[in-house]
Order: structure tokens, then sequence, then C-alpha cells
């Protein structure tokens, strides 16, 4: 299964699907691109020290949204990808964009949606009382982290946590979560999508 991964930022789950790659963790799948909207992007060096090609389409050089994806797929239909998978791609996508990968675009999420959809997702759980915390991997449907659930993990919060704290401790199970969600999706244990 070839891989494609999108990245704004640090490429923290980016390097947790490198590390099972190359420990034969990852099932059939393979990372045969790395793309990010940043050109300062520290996942980029993540990948070019796991000689992933690397890619930019730097989102501040389009006229509008629509635009950018194209010249997003542009750089992505090449590497004739299986499964895309956004890791901290922190750009909201365009139905045009969601519709070509239909069945093939997955996320993760640092909430249990359907709970706390969109940013500060942390201070949102805290702020209710919440007791748990979690990621969430899911489909990518043209509506805001609304897709199909593929898998959560839960992350307890305990009484003294802070936003920060909590975000740690949930990036931390990130790295395991969203890993065995490609691999189990390589070998078909977890079905595509329809949607």
């Amino acid at each position: 299964m070839r891989v494609v991964c999108l990245i704004s930022g640090s490429g923290s789950n980016l390097q947790a699907l490198i590390d099972c790659e190359r420990h034969g963790q990852l099932g059939t799948a393979t990372l045969v691109g790395v793309i990010a909207n940043r050109p300062d992007a520290q996942g980029l060096k993540r990948a070019e020290s796991a000689m992933i090609p690397t890619h930019v389409v730097d989102h501040r050089s389009y006229a509008d949204r629509l635009a950018f994806d194209r010249a997003l797929i542009d750089v992505i239909d090449p590497l004739k990808p299986d499964l895309v998978v956004l890791a901290g791609f922190m750009r909201i996508l365009s139905d045009h964009f969601v519709e070509h990968y239909k069945g093939r675009l997955i996320n993760i999420h640092p909430s249990l949606l359907p709970k706390y959809k969109g940013l500060d997702t942390h201070q949102r759980a805290l702020a209710s009382g919440d007791k748990t915390a979690g990621a969430t991997v899911h489909w990518v449907t043209q509506a805001l982290d609304s897709g199909e659930i593929i898998r959560q993990v839960e992350v307890p919060i305990l009484p003294d946590d802070t936003a920060d704290s909590l975000q740690a401790r949930v990036l931390a199970a990130e790295h395991t979560l969203y890993p065995s969600v490609v691999r189990d999706l390589s070998l078909g244990v977890i079905s595509p999508c329809d949607a």
C-alpha cells in the first residue's frame, strides 16, 4: 500500500509512521512521499533523513483554497497513493480535493470525536470537566472532522492537567494509534471507506 503523508509542522506522527515502517510494523504500507504546505516544516527533515521524497506546496503561493488544492493534487497523483494520510496538516481541504481522494484520505484529530471538532480540543475537554480525552482516526469527508470513525484511543484527564500536559499525553497516544490504523488498512483488517 503506497502512502503519502501531508504535514504542516514538526511531523511527530510522521516520525511514528517512519519508525514503524523501519521496524517492519507497518504491514504492507510504504511511505512514498511527504508533502508540506510550509517550507519550514520540521517534518520535511524527518522524511529526508528517512530517504522519503519530499515536496513543498506553499499555500501562500496560491490565490485561493481550490487553486492550492489543485496544485497539491498535481504533486500527489504522480506518487500513485493508495492512502493519503493527514499528519498534522493544518489546512481545511476543498470539497474537490476530498472527493478526488474519496475512500483514500484519513486524518487524526486530538479529541474523542464527535466531541470537540476543530481547534483547542484539550482546553475544551478540560473546561467541560471531562474525565477522558483522546484521539480519533477518521475518514475525511467534506464536513470538518465528521467522517466515519476508524479507531480511537482514550487518555485519562488527570486532576492537575493543563492543556499543554494533556496535549503531550494525547500526542504520545497518537503515535501508537496512527501507525496501527495504517498497518491494519494495509493488511485489510480495516475495510476501505465507502463514504
